[in-house]
């Protein structure tokens, strides 16, 4: 999908910030799925994502969570520097959380004490996190993605481009995401009484 934000429309941070935390530094492979995604390749081989594009999704999924009920919603990371800025995230939101290793048949096996039925999926990385996505696929249930240039996408309902292993990056998209989800919830009013910042959302080396 491509992003369908104007160039006049401000970033929900500065590029500046974008930039310091790495959001935009993607692999040096590329899918074919993410190819709209990109802005360039650098000398040094990396692929770099538009942060124009990241921004214009994060606006998008957090009009598209906050139609969930919160305890509806499943966050899962099972990546080291996602673990963190996943739980505050869903802690903030309301939503269900499996960060580390994602048990098979939690939402298949109604049998597992962990069973959940949840309504959408959010993942940190579709190949940390194929386990989930793949049940989320047998139930029906829409999949938001964070991906990074070399993802797969194509089970993936609603895609946010970023470099989904970065520490800084990972604590900034789930620190904008949070703010954009209790922004459209009306839960909040505007960035200035949102109270968490993203060193809230990082985790520890």
């Amino acid at each position: 999908m491509e992003s369908t934000e104007s160039p006049e429309e401000p970033l929900l941070i500065t590029e500046d910030q974008y930039l310091t935390s790495g959001v935009h530094i993607g692999t040096q492979q590329k899918s074919a799925d993410m190819k709209p995604f990109i802005y360039k390749v650098r000398t040094d081989g990396l692929y770099v994502l538009d942060i124009r594009k990241t921004d214009d999704r994060i606006r998008g999924a957090g009009r598209f969570l906050a139609r969930y009920e919160p305890e509806r919603v499943l966050v899962v990371a099972a990546r080291q520097y996602g673990q963190k800025p996943a739980k505050v995230f869903a802690r903030t939101i309301g939503a269900d959380i499996f960060a580390g290793r994602f048990v098979p048949g939690t939402l298949t096996n109604p049998d597992l004490p962990m069973f959940t039925e949840p309504d959408i999926l959010v993942v940190t990385d579709p190949a940390a996190d194929q386990q989930a996505l793949r049940e989320a696929l047998n139930v029906g249930i829409p999949i938001v993605a964070l991906c990074d240039a070399n993802n797969e996408t194509k089970f993936v309902d609603f895609i946010i481009p970023t470099n989904n292993k970065g520490r800084r990056a990972l604590a900034t998209i789930y620190w904008l995401l949070t703010r954009e989800v209790l922004k459209e919830r009306g839960t909040i009013k505007d960035d200035a009484g949102f109270g968490l910042a993203v060193e809230d959302f990082e985790a520890t080396l």
